[in-house]
């Protein structure tokens, strides 16, 4: 089943498909978030767009890395969902499709190399009040459960 968080689509308004693949990464006592400073400040899973032949596992890995400068291993598929929104960056309503993850923390390789992205640890009881996406808290509140 394909849930929808978020907004509902505007009526009359054209949304462009755009898949996307985001981690929740185990990094023990809590998770590998993303902090974003533009288009507005929030946390998120680290992830983003599938470039046009591109694996969804490649995709996710390079995109962990552009946003925190981390390897990540173990991926486990979770789920999907819709999200409609604007990306103010693209000028683009966009219908994403949010393919999730679990994976496991690795190694640090560099600092970040996506412009305005630094990587935050957040404690597991904490990440689901300061994730931005309300998809993105729905999948580590279920992973919390998958978990134990």
């Amino acid at each position: 089943m394909n849930r929808r968080f978020g907004r509902q689509p505007l009526t009359g308004q054209r949304y462009t498909p755009r898949p996307g693949v985001y981690a929740i990464i185990d990094a023990g006592d809590g998770l590998l978030a993303t902090f974003q400073e533009e288009p507005r400040p929030e946390l998120q899973l680290p992830g983003g767009g599938i470039d046009p032949g591109e694996s969804p596992q490649g995709a996710l890995a390079r995109e962990v890395m552009e946003e925190t400068g981390y390897a990540i291993h173990g991926l486990r598929r979770l789920g999907m969902f819709h999200r409609f929104t604007y990306m103010p960056e693209y000028d683009l309503h966009a219908q994403k499709q949010c393919h999730i993850y679990a994976a496991r923390l690795g190694p640090r390789r560099s600092e970040p190399t996506e412009d305005g992205h630094s990587a935050v640890f957040l404690p597991w009881a904490e990440a689901c009040d300061l994730l931005a996406v309300s998809g993105d808290r729905h999948f580590v509140s279920r992973w919390l459960k998958l978990r134990r």
